[in-house]
């Protein structure tokens, strides 16, 4: 197949090294040194006790490639304005396009079941509906990555998870159709596991909810994962926040406990002394994901009328924090 990752960072840099390596016709999009040394060396994927190599055609943009079979698209959510931008080669009538954000998708509202409550103004995370106008419905595939990944150096990614990383990808509808089961098919052949899936927005809401209180407490402490479930009191916290992040998704008629499970049958990594997504962009002074994983979270909340006392003090803490970087505005 021919594929396309659209920001070959630490999780793009996963997919692509095992789809490489698993013998498709991958093409990176990247930047920088980890553009170069791709470029020059491919894609190297410590992975456990293996070294997974892959050979791609790196890129600093898709103007000289051709339709793709399927596009994943691993930027950050406030970075999503760059594929849009850029994307148009790409894509071809039949190219499923998976994006492999955090927190709330931009796609969300679209094909939404009727019988779910109207979600909130979504608008932020698709300014001016660039994606919405580039994309029909039946090509948008979200996509919930459970995989911790880190670069180590210029195109070298370490997975810390080896034999526990999943993608739970479903399209936008909820609509099953035999591209879904070959990009399903694909995942899988090439050491990926992606569960088959009837409610994609199951998984999106278990992510956030896994997240909520790792990814804002984490940040507002600047600590790793474990001292934040070390101490007693945050301990307790990051628990009122999973449980207000599953009640903000039952009252939109999704229950996130059913959301697929890891291949080790867990909900989570266990992986516990890594920083989140959150805080690593914060101590790096990169633009932080605040509008998709908790200000869009607290409007769901808002929308239908769920108290959410401890998001409502955390979430405005954070955000406070990453505008006074210059990391985020509002």
């Amino acid at each position: 197949m021919k594929i396309c990752v659209f920001g070959a960072g630490a999780v793009g840099g996963h997919v692509a090294a095992k789809l490489a390596a698993g013998g498709h016709d991958v093409s990176v999009i990247a930047r920088g040194a980890h553009l170069e040394a791709m470029r020059n060396k491919g894609i190297t994927l410590l992975h456990g006790s293996d070294t997974i190599r892959g050979r791609v055609r790196a890129l600093p943009d898709a103007s000289t490639l051709e339709v793709q079979d399927f596009v994943f698209v691993t930027l950050k959510a406030n970075a999503l304005g760059d594929f849009a931008a850029a994307a148009a080669p790409l894509l071809g009538r039949d190219t499923g396009v998976v994006f492999g954000q955090n927190g709330i998708p931009w796609w969300y509202a679209i094909g939404l079941s009727p019988s779910r409550p109207k979600p909130p103004d979504l608008s932020k995370l698709d300014p001016g509906s660039r994606l919405q106008k580039l994309l029909r419905p039946e090509q948008i595939i979200g996509g919930v990555v459970y995989s911790a990944n880190e670069v180590r150096e210029p195109g070298v990614i370490v997975n810390n998870v080896p034999g526990n990383n999943m993608i739970v990808v479903g399209r936008a509808d909820d609509a099953q159709s035999s591209s879904l089961l070959s990009l399903r098919k694909l995942l899988e052949e090439n050491d990926i596991s992606s569960p088959p899936t009837e409610d994609i927005r199951a998984s999106v809401w278990h992510k956030i909810v896994q997240a909520l209180g790792a990814g804002a407490l984490c940040t507002l402490t600047e600590a790793a994962i474990v001292a934040v479930r070390g101490s007693p009191r945050l301990s307790k916290l990051a628990a009122r926040l999973g449980d207000e992040g599953r009640a903000i998704a039952r009252a939109h008629g999704v229950d996130p406990d059913r959301a697929p499970k890891r291949p080790s049958g867990a909900q989570t990594s266990g992986l516990i002394a890594h920083k989140p997504s959150m805080l690593q962009d914060y101590e790096r002074g990169r633009p932080m994901e605040v509008e998709a994983q908790l200000m869009a979270t607290l409007a769901f909340a808002q929308v239908a009328n769920v108290a959410v006392p401890a998001l409502e003090t955390v979430v405005p803490l954070v955000a406070f924090k990453a505008s006074a970087r210059g990391l985020y505005a509002d």
